[in-house]
């Protein structure tokens, strides 16, 4: 609905993935993953409700549907964020604050050692991006910065980046996220 899908749906064509765009609570009927992009929290939040949305992804969610929360999508799929906006989806059990890092002006680059996928560490493109404060039991941080802080998580069928994989030409989570999404419920 709004944010940068169009990459992640040229890097899920570079693996021979058909990827719809999803724009009526209907459709999630038809698909067995769902990336929910990078792009501006707030704006996402409020279309996800201008559309009925949230409680379609919250039941598909709980049905198994894989989920995959880029950036601005990390924010909308948290159980708690230190900001009073957006109202987050409470789909993962972690606790987010935005623009953690501070303005466009800060964005940066790194390259980050990512627990189950192969091969050297993940170049991460950080855009006026979140970071993870606090994770529940059942979620597993999958890379962290130098400081330790989390920046990729997953609990279950759910995944949350707080870097833009799609920006790199580095299809390997997006690999992570196909198998994710095709494994048996």
């Amino acid at each position: 609905m709004q944010g940068d899908f169009l990459e992640h749906r040229q890097a899920l064509s570079r693996l021979g993935v058909d990827a719809p765009e999803i724009r009526l609570p209907h459709q999630l009927d038809e698909i067995d993953g769902l990336i929910i992009p990078g792009g501006e929290s707030t704006t996402i939040v409020q279309l996800i409700d201008m559309y009925d949305f949230r409680d379609a992804l919250r039941q598909r969610s709980q049905e198994g549907m894989a989920i995959w929360g880029t950036c601005a999508g990390m924010i909308v799929v948290a159980n708690r964020l230190t900001d009073k906006r957006p109202e987050p989806l409470r789909l993962m059990d972690i606790e987010v604050s935005r623009n953690a890092f501070g303005r466009q002006v800060d964005s940066f680059e790194a390259d980050i050692e990512f627990e189950d996928i192969d091969g050297a560490p993940f170049h991460c493109v950080f855009i006026r991006a979140p970071v993870v404060n606090s994770v529940g039991e059942s979620v597993k941080v999958l890379a962290a910065l130098d400081d330790g802080r989390p920046v990729a998580v997953r609990q279950g069928r759910m995944l949350a980046t707080a870097f833009h994989p799609e920006l790199t030409g580095d299809s390997r989570i997006h690999e992570m996220f196909v198998r994710m999404a095709r494994a048996p419920k």
